[in-house]
């Protein structure tokens, strides 16, 4: 059976008169493990070690191990974290946003602005840590 988009499984969704047998008949297309999966992928693509990446994120390392092993979801900044620790690019960084269910990086918005600027000068953590810090926002990790 050939998969359905994301957009194709919406509209069905929004027409759907009975959404047992919708959700019976779908179940297998939905991603409960995606962020693990992904981040598997992007560990055996980018030949990154976990502990690597773990101590360029700032993260502690027990709640990052349960991140990479599906136990937790972490929020939207912790997860940006893992992203300068995996040094991933914009649209690496985009992919594992929506994957955790997340907004994606947004021009318009403070925050998201230095992360885009950051991502796309390939600043390591510390470097996007202290533009953060110089325009009052939140630091990551």
């Amino acid at each position: 059976m050939e998969e359905r988009s994301t957009h194709q499984l919406e509209e069905e969704l929004k027409l759907c008169p009975d959404f047992t047998k919708y959700y019976e008949e779908n179940r297998n297309t939905m991603k409960e493990d995606a962020l693990a999966v992904l981040l598997q992928r992007l560990l055996d693509e980018k030949d990154l070690k976990r502990a690597d990446v773990i101590r360029n994120s700032n993260l502690n390392e027990v709640y990052a191990y349960q991140i990479f092993q599906g136990k937790r979801i972490p929020d939207r900044t912790k997860l940006l974290g893992l992203a300068f620790g995996m040094k991933l690019n914009f649209d690496e960084t985009q992919q594992l946003l929506k994957s955790a269910g997340y907004a994606p990086l947004y021009a318009k918005r403070s925050f998201d602005c230095i992360i885009i600027y950051s991502l796309v000068n390939n600043y390591d953590l510390m470097k996007t840590n202290d533009l953060l810090y110089y325009y009052g926002e939140d630091l990551i990790g």
